[in-house]
């Protein structure tokens, strides 16, 4: 989809390169300029995110390297950073010198804070972006903390999948105007975004600002129940026929205390009793009976176990095994297959690309 198009990234952690890794994925070439060593503790040598880039190695401490990385940034459509605000401008390859040099160029800034306000210099993770944010606050049940939500929330909902919308959006304009533009996408801004969905139940009164008082953070059929085995099944029949075959599954269809499917004062109750009942039985036992309804239950899979699930196994979610698990590239675009190409050792295209660059 994004053939003939070229992204430089300066190397980072979690989001950029996670919007990088999609945009490489959807046919753009990407260049990743990798700081000289092996690479951060966090994800190895080889990280995943790269897959699909081509990797050089610059020190942008050294004036012959920002020579360089200037050059390649004159000669590509995109750019994407996540370091504080202020740094790139102190290595001169800020967005008005970089766009001076090629004025078509989206320049992709990736930050909790953004790249203005009291915060900006200050530093975060995306648990602290979410808990800014309001996104965190709904994480969990009433008198108990927050849940720390896995890192996907932040840095990859409110984050990279932002910055990835932000760079096509400045792409398409910069073919009908010629002129780039420069995304700050910030996670504070997109996990405070993505609460939009829950904020327009407001008006019906389906959304409280107390915690488990919400049409979906409250009732017995929204939640996850431990099952005897130890592991978990979640549930979530919101609407009434599917709340009807989740009773029905269960020989509950008659029961008079499951009769009310919405009255808050009545969740709790319910809820300590569905508890029980899966607590009987172990995860297995409760995905057999509930398979192939309109229930609305699943089993909670760790993303070893998600690989033979006969749905996600017949889609080719996760390829590789189980110590090099890796997802199929997503969106999906019909007349193209879905592969997962190899990350590149770390500088293995530097020759490569400063020949191209006549450097």
């Amino acid at each position: 989809m994004l053939t003939g198009l070229r992204v430089v990234e300066f190397e980072g952690l979690g989001p950029a390169p996670f919007a990088a890794m999609m945009l490489a994925e959807m046919g753009a070439e990407v260049v990743v300029i990798h700081r000289p060593g092996a690479g951060s503790p966090v994800t190895g040598g080889r990280n995943l995110l790269d897959r699909g880039k081509r990797s050089i190695v610059l020190d942008l401490k050294d004036a012959g390297d920002i020579a360089v990385a200037r050059a390649l940034v004159a000669r590509s459509d995109a750019l994407i950073e996540g370091y504080r605000p202020g740094v790139m401008e102190r290595m001169g390859l800020g967005p008005d010198e970089m766009r001076a040099a090629n004025p078509r160029l989206v320049y992709g800034r990736m930050t909790g804070w953004g790249q203005d306000g009291p915060r900006k210099h200050q530093a975060g993770h995306d648990l602290n972006y979410l808990a800014t944010s309001g996104a965190l606050w709904y994480a969990g049940a009433p008198g108990t903390p927050p849940v720390t939500p896995p890192t996907m929330l932040g840095d990859v909902g409110g984050g990279a999948l932002y910055l990835v919308a932000g760079l096509l959006a400045g792409l398409v304009q910069a073919v009908r105007t010629g002129q780039g533009t420069v995304v700050d996408a910030a996670i504070v801004d997109g996990s405070a975004h993505m609460m939009a969905l829950l904020m327009s139940m407001m008006p019906s009164g389906n959304l409280s600002m107390e915690r488990g008082g919400s049409l979906l953070d409250g009732p017995h059929w929204s939640r996850v129940y431990a099952c005897a085995c130890g592991g978990w099944l979640s549930v979530q029949c919101l609407e009434p026929q599917f709340y009807a075959a989740f009773l029905d599954r269960l020989g509950l269809a008659d029961d008079p205390r499951f009769a009310d499917q919405n009255d808050p004062a009545q969740w709790p109750a319910q809820a300590e009793v569905l508890a029980g009942i899966f607590a009987a039985e172990p995860r297995e036992h409760w995905a057999r009976l509930f398979a192939g309804s309109d229930a609305c239950v699943a089993p909670v899979l760790r993303p070893d176990e998600a690989t033979s699930d006969p749905h996600m196994a017949a889609r080719g979610v996760w390829q590789g095994e189980e110590d090099s698990l890796a997802p199929t590239p997503a969106p999906r675009f019909d007349g193209g297959a879905s592969r997962i190409m190899d990350p590149p050792v770390r500088g293995a295209d530097s020759a490569a690309i400063r020949a191209e660059l006549g450097m």
